[in-house]
């Protein structure tokens, strides 16, 4: 992206300095790395940053919209109508692929979320890579002059506000079997929230409450982690229900999981937005089925995404109303590593308390058919990253 610092990077890597860049990562032995770390950042060039920015400026402006706001509402399953709702979410997350078009990289949308990601996790990951290799001073991966500091005064006052840190607290399912746990030790250090798992949470009333030292502490604020789908398959059984009217605030709200989703895909329009379709409101599939994935509407890190779709796939699908077909997307070969390119996906990150601000990106690099650690075993310069940008 910017050949000159792609070429001193790689000349200066060692695998050994790499290897202490893990282990310093890995300091919390209860809580260690369960997610591939990349060997490199990746160095967005002023042009393709530029663009990046005005697709995602673009995305926001139309989830902003009324028309959206009330299409969004048919997201949320009846049985799960959640009181309490907020007017927006506290979060919005957009994934755009790097793809080449007419020869110059470009990004093309692959999925949004309303819901939180590791925003502990990625600030300490920035100080790491300034630690243990040469990025220069002048390239940052916050964006509208946020720093480490102003990053953490926004998310402290979205999720804390102004109640006690120890009435806050990160509701997760079996967190200490999540891989992105070491996220929850980071949370507690720099926010003071601890995490609370959802089966040891108790009613009592419309009130909540979760044990510390043997003490019952009332839950005022729930920095919500819970993928409901994951709740379900699972089976856990919990002492409250999410569609109950209790006396605690949620940050972020639970049904913003489901109305910014794969479930908004087929709404948003512009020249990085892919076709989507909702696969029960076809009449006819496309001619070029080959072109297209199918993809679940509420399903997490990839799961039950289908690449080879037939209309003899399609045909056997019994609930429709359940997934999307989204045109395909080819990566570009990216980042020029020792064993072959690595492709990227960037992760631009809003938070939201006053009105949508562009804090700061995560990226997933990838040498397999499709980003995560189920389609890069073995492969290296994959994993989790971040974009420096000038």
């Amino acid at each position: 992206m910017i050949p000159k610092l792609r070429k001193k990077y790689n000349a200066d890597f060692s695998q050994k300095t790499y290897e202490n860049f893990i282990k310093s990562l890995n300091k919390y032995k209860s809580y260690p790395l369960e997610f591939r770390i990349c060997e490199t950042p990746l160095f967005m060039s002023k042009e393709l940053t530029e663009k990046i920015i005005k697709a995602a400026e673009e995305i926001v402006e139309q989830l902003r919209t009324e028309e959206f706001r009330k299409n969004s509402e048919t997201a949320v399953p009846r049985e799960l109508y959640i009181p309490n709702k907020d007017n927006h979410p506290a979060f919005i997350q957009i994934d755009f692929a790097v793809c080449k078009e007419d020869a110059e990289f470009a990004p093309k949308l692959i999925e949004l979320q309303g819901f939180p990601t590791t925003f502990c996790f990625e600030p300490v990951l920035d100080e790491k890579y300034r630690d243990f290799f040469s990025i220069p001073d002048h390239l940052t991966y916050y964006f509208n002059e946020i720093n480490m500091k102003s990053y953490t005064d926004i998310l402290k006052e979205i999720l804390i506000k102004d109640e006690d840190p120890e009435n806050v607290i990160l509701l997760e399912v079996e967190p200490l079997k999540q891989k992105t746990k070491i996220d929850f030790a980071l949370t507690k250090e720099i926010l003071g929230i601890g995490t609370v798992d959802i089966s040891h949470v108790v009613k009592k009333g419309n009130k909540l409450f979760y044990k510390k030292n043997g003490k019952e502490i009332p839950v005022k604020r729930i920095y919500n982690r819970v993928v409901y789908d994951e709740l379900v398959k699972k089976n856990i059984k919990i002492n409250f229900k999410f569609t109950d009217d209790l006396d605690t605030e949620w940050a972020d709200h639970p049904s913003w999981f489901f109305r910014i989703s794969k479930h908004s895909l087929p709404y948003l329009d512009g020249s990085f937005v892919p076709e989507s379709y909702y696969l029960e409101e076809l009449d006819k599939y496309p001619d070029d089925l080959e072109n297209y994935i199918l993809k679940p509407l509420y399903s997490f890190s990839g799961y039950g995404v289908e690449f080879d779709v037939s209309k003899e796939k399609l045909d056997k699908i019994p609930d429709k109303s359940n997934y999307i077909l989204q045109r395909k997307i080819e990566y570009a070969p990216l980042i020029e590593t020792p064993d072959g390119y690595s492709m990227a996906e960037i992760r631009m990150i809003y938070f939201w308390k006053d009105h949508p601000l562009l804090v700061n990106n995560l990226v997933r690099m990838s040498k397999g058919k499709m980003m995560g650690l189920d389609f890069n075993k073995n492969k290296t310069w994959v994993g989790s990253s971040l974009a420096y940008h000038p």
